[in-house]
């Protein structure tokens, strides 16, 4: 009997640290996305201010949100004592990248990216609140406080012509694509 009661308390144990690792994973996979996400939007602001001024309000307005998300993500991670991902230097780069690109391609693109971009991360936010729900209350908070914003974002690009019809269905599945793999490998790191 000793034996069971020992048996169920290791179980226990893994079990419930396990559950701290995905909580850890999720806040560290967020912080990063939302690190990304200020990159494309100030990349797309610093072309559009020359190319597209008509879109520079609603993105700030976007990166605004991105910020206050990144400040709730990392204040987590630090009150926490949970490190940053090894991939924050890639979401950085592509993130720059990824805006100046579809900025330069032109409004449609910005808000093609927008909307492929959202779409994946609202995704990936439904299977983090599932999980988190049961697992941690507070980081459950933290993750529920930006899906309406990140929802926002998504339905105003599909309003301003973000569906990706006709070659843009080649940009949106690129980006899509490069959302998951990011997320994907951050789990990773």
């Amino acid at each position: 009997m000793q034996g069971r009661t020992r048996l169920s308390m290791n179980s226990g144990r893994k079990h419930q640290m396990a559950n701290v690792q995905t909580v850890d994973r999720i806040l560290r996979v967020d912080h990063a996305g939302e690190c990304g996400a200020i990159r494309i939007y100030r990349s797309q602001i610093a072309i559009a201010k020359i190319l597209h001024p008509d879109c520079v309000p609603d993105l700030n307005r976007m990166l605004e949100h991105e910020l206050r998300h990144f400040r709730t993500f990392d204040s987590l991670l630090q009150a926490r004592g949970i490190r940053s991902c090894y991939a924050l230097p890639l979401w950085m780069v592509g993130g720059w990248m990824l805006g100046a690109f579809t900025a330069l391609l032109g409004k449609k693109a910005i808000w093609v990216c927008t909307a492929a971009i959202e779409n994946t991360v609202n995704q990936h936010l439904d299977h983090q609140v599932a999980v988190l729900s049961r697992a941690d209350p507070e980081a459950w908070a933290a993750v529920e406080s930006i899906r309406r914003d990140e929802e926002e974002h998504e339905d105003h690009a599909v309003k301003n012509g973000g569906e990706g019809r006709g070659l843009y269905r080649v940009l949106r599945w690129l980006v899509k694509g490069a959302t998951g793999f990011a997320i994907w490998l951050s789990t990773k790191l």
